[in-house]
């Protein structure tokens, strides 16, 4: 089973009638490797995607239903995590929604993929350095330009 077929049964039900029947592997599982960290990617990356892209494991949501849908999907990845005791992949992945988030407001969409990879690299090897490394030049040019 793919880690987003994961996502998707780990779900909550109310999200059962917008599951894609059979979705695709995802975008980072790989990198990370198998094991709940690529549960957990794929589950926030999901939660991103349905706050500001086109989602991958859930479709026909109206724009309410999809925000709540993405906070349930930051909700799930986050509490595997807690409940399994991990609190560097917390602390890297709580860093990455809210580094994506501030990149999407501020319309700096270009460093969002990025920011991704880091995390992932974080995620698979604890000596990577991670989504706040990756932010790093562009958080630095946004504080010389004053626009953040």
């Amino acid at each position: 089973m793919s880690a987003l077929a994961e996502v998707v049964a780990a779900a909550d039900p109310a999200l059962a009638s917008y599951a894609v029947a059979d979705p695709q592997g995802g975008e980072f599982e790989r990198l990370v490797g198998e094991g709940s960290r690529a549960m957990v990617i794929e589950a926030i990356r999901e939660g991103y995607l349905l706050h500001y892209g086109e989602a991958r494991a859930f479709r026909g949501m109206d724009e309410d239903m999809r925000l709540l849908a993405g906070d349930s999907m930051f909700a799930l990845g986050l509490d595997r995590l807690a409940r399994a005791g991990d609190l560097e992949a917390i602390a890297e992945l709580s860093d990455l929604i809210t580094l994506s988030a501030r990149a999407e407001v501020e319309r700096a969409t270009e460093v969002v993929p990025a920011l991704w990879r880091a995390s992932a690299e974080r995620l698979s090897a604890a000596s990577a350095p991670g989504a706040r490394a990756a932010a790093a030049p562009w958080l630095e040019n946004a504080a010389e330009t004053g626009s953040s």
